[in-house]
């Protein structure tokens, strides 16, 4: 299935951890299977997902601040499944204590699945599993990254989790003597997180397939920075800007805008782009190669910083003392084009938007983004935002992740900008996210996609998350409800604007 921003069309924005299920959050388990068939019997073409990749460390957990850029989530690996193939018993599926089903509790979720990763993996050892060819063939294809990944994890557990600039100095620098003892050492641990890899791509796949028997699409999302905490800087610290010691000298984060008046400090350490040229940019490349090996599209996070990243000072406390430094965007995406062909993408490219930015997105073909709830602000942009400006070519949200729920942003407007929305949706203050909704599904935008949240119209309880904030994100759950009539309100809606179901398909 091959599927793009040429033809109408519209999805849902939920993270899979935001779907129901008994193990303290949502997978790729029975739930995602049954949220892609509410989204097919709702004429839906997307499902958008925040990152996939393992979580951040407390106490943000942030998905935007993963341990791999090519690895996938363990939380994301369905026990259920894994029962199904025998490697975990019935009791083992029970919940413990602590897990919610109406927020991700982070540290008790994390306790509970690793636990039982752990017995699965020794199941599978029982049984040999990772003799077959499956396995070893999965092993053999990604040993790029899975080999820094595996044996990266299982050093960090062995230190206690300590960050890998704390580690020994052997370890720390790579020391080639260091990492082939920590090999035998720590084998039968790296082993285990080949397993869970493996299991993690044979259960997307699975997924995947399902979605486009239905008619679906994923879309994904690519952060443009990596933890320093991670494999990816450990293994190409060359790739980055550091001192000796392994830490950032420069770190990333954003002046003030509309999402945070004092600028945002996210403190990913900078690229070398130097480096990366004299590559030819070949990270990058494998990167947008893996991501779309799982997605249909993928949206780019931040990529007004292709252009210009905010340079902060890593011993800067406060984000007002970065400065812009150029990035090479140009010659990157050219590279990654030359190596996958052209493929749809979404730019992220909400802020203080430059003419080189639009230059960078339209010579790659990638949609703008435009946001329902930022038409009615006072920024010099604002009315872009509006949905009859919308161009073709644009994928729109009534919101996205870092927005409140549109209930919840409406509750928040003074009386006179209440009355300006009321007055464009023509809806009611009880009702305005369906407003909304029916504004974008109108709209002359090819991608409009809606976060689960707005579809069921929650207020600000459910927000995803606070910009600038590192506790008491990533939490909202759906909750267990029969999703049918829910279809049967949105399926009509979707087709009487030309959106529906199979449009969008461009070829098998």
């Amino acid at each position: 299935m091959s599927l793009g921003f040429h033809h109408r069309a519209s999805g849902i924005l939920m993270h899979v951890t935001s779907l129901p299920g008994p193990h303290g959050c949502g997978d790729l388990g029975p739930e995602a299977h049954r949220f892609i068939d509410f989204l097919a019997d709702a004429g839906q073409t997307w499902w958008q997902m925040l990152p996939v990749g393992p979580p951040g460390r407390a106490p943000a957990f942030s998905p935007y601040d993963s341990a791999s850029a090519f690895a996938g989530s363990p939380w994301l690996v369905s026990l259920k499944a894994l029962a199904l193939q025998g490697l975990l018993p019935k009791p083992d599926l029970k919940p413990a204590s602590g897990l919610s089903s109406r927020q991700v509790n982070f540290p008790a979720t994390l306790r509970f699945r690793d636990e039982r990763l752990r017995r699965a993996f020794a199941n599978f050892q029982r049984r040999r599993g990772d003799r077959t060819r499956g396995f070893r063939e999965f092993c053999h294809t990604n040993s790029d990254w899975l080999e820094d990944f595996a044996l990266f994890m299982a050093m960090r557990r062995e230190s206690g989790g300590q960050p890998w600039t704390r580690w020994e100095s052997g370890l720390r620098q790579r020391q080639p003597s260091a990492l082939r003892a920590a090999r035998e050492r720590l084998a039968n641990e790296i082993a285990g997180h080949r397993f869970v890899q493996f299991e993690f791509d044979r259960q997307w796949r699975v997924l995947r397939d399902c979605a486009h028997r239905r008619g679906l699409g994923l879309i994904g999302d690519l952060p443009i920075f990596v933890a320093q905490d991670s494999a990816d800087v450990w293994s190409h610290p060359e790739l980055f800007q550091l001192d000796r010691r392994g830490e950032p000298r420069r770190v990333s984060g954003y002046p003030p805008d509309r999402f945070n008046r004092n600028g945002q400090h996210w403190g990913h350490p900078q690229y070398e782009w130097s480096v990366h040229e004299q590559t030819g940019f070949a990270w990058w490349v494998r990167r947008f190669e893996r991501i779309f090996e799982m997605f249909d599209a993928v949206r780019i996070d931040h990529f007004l910083g292709f252009t210009r990243t905010w340079s902060i000072p890593a011993r800067a406390k406060r984000a007002k003392s970065g400065r812009w430094v150029k990035s090479p965007g140009f010659k990157l995406f050219a590279a990654v084009e030359q190596k996958l062909g052209r493929r749809p993408m979404i730019a992220e490219d909400l802020g203080h938007v430059t003419p080189a930015d639009i230059r960078l997105r339209d010579s790659f073909g990638l949609a703008p983004m435009r946001i329902f709830q930022f038409g009615f602000g006072n920024e010099p942009d604002s009315a872009d935002h509006l949905p009859h400006n919308y161009s073709r070519v644009c994928a729109a949200y009534t919101g996205n992740h870092d927005n409140d729920t549109t209930v919840g942003w409406f509750q928040h407007l003074r009386p006179a900008q209440r009355k300006q929305v009321r007055s464009y949706t023509g809806g009611s203050d009880d009702a305005i996210h369906a407003g909304a909704i029916r504004a974008l599904m109108a709209s002359p935008a090819n991608a409009v996609i809606f976060p689960m949240q707005d579809v069921l119209g929650l207020d600000q309880r459910a927000r995803m998350n606070i910009p600038g904030t590192l506790e008491g994100n990533w939490q909202w759950r759906l909750q267990p409800m029969k999703l049918d009539p829910l279809a049967r309100q949105f399926r009509p809606l979707a087709e009487s604007f030309g959106r529906s179901g199979l449009i969008g398909v461009t070829g098998t």
